[in-house]
């Protein structure tokens, strides 16, 4: 993107990351924040800094944390650039978790959304193994742990704003969500 996308302004809100705060509050209970630095956003909200200060932007240090942090067995991640993922959608992959799987992961013809889906506490030493070996993809977690995913027939509500494009095509797409 060649910036920080949370800070990009969304949906009537100064930024991205308050838009997607305010909306998944109405969703869930509890909402938290994984970021670097919690001084950058210019709204009050729950934020779990990462406990090592470095420059990699990568989730695995972010699970770490959390679960550190919580006191909580599972955890839903949603990446902060997938603003039309819904009540609908969520719900959907909450009614597909068991207690046999260690994630329960959106998949869309286009792939699997490792940052849409549920995480057990269970995956905390694999999360600490990849940061260790330097190894961030959740993709290969997900393959080598109990995983089920949970298939969406349509993928707009997938879209991750990566390109300047897709921010564009996002902020054109909200007349219609």
């Amino acid at each position: 993107m060649g910036e920080n996308k949370a800070l990009l302004p969304f949906a009537g809100f100064t930024t991205l990351a308050e838009y997607q705060y305010r909306r998944l509050s109405q969703i869930f209970s509890k909402v938290y924040i994984s970021c670097k630095d919690k001084s950058i956003f210019p709204f009050d909200a729950n934020f779990i800094e990462d406990e090592k200060k470095t420059s990699l932007f990568a989730p695995t240090l972010g699970f770490v944390t959390a679960f550190d942090r919580l006191d909580t067995k599972k955890i839903f991640a949603l990446s902060i650039d997938t603003p039309f993922i819904t009540q609908k959608e969520i719900q959907k992959i909450v009614l597909a978790d068991t207690s046999h799987s260690d994630a329960v992961i959106a998949k869309t013809a286009e792939g699997i959304h490792p940052l849409c889906g549920i995480y057990y506490k269970s995956l905390q030493s694999k999360f600490l193994h990849m940061l260790n070996e330097d190894n961030h993809k959740l993709t290969s977690l997900l393959r080598n742990v109990k995983t089920t995913y949970v298939y969406f027939p349509d993928s707009k509500p997938f879209l991750n704003m990566n390109h300047p494009q897709d921010y564009q095509k996002a902020l054109q797409l909200l007349t219609h969500y």
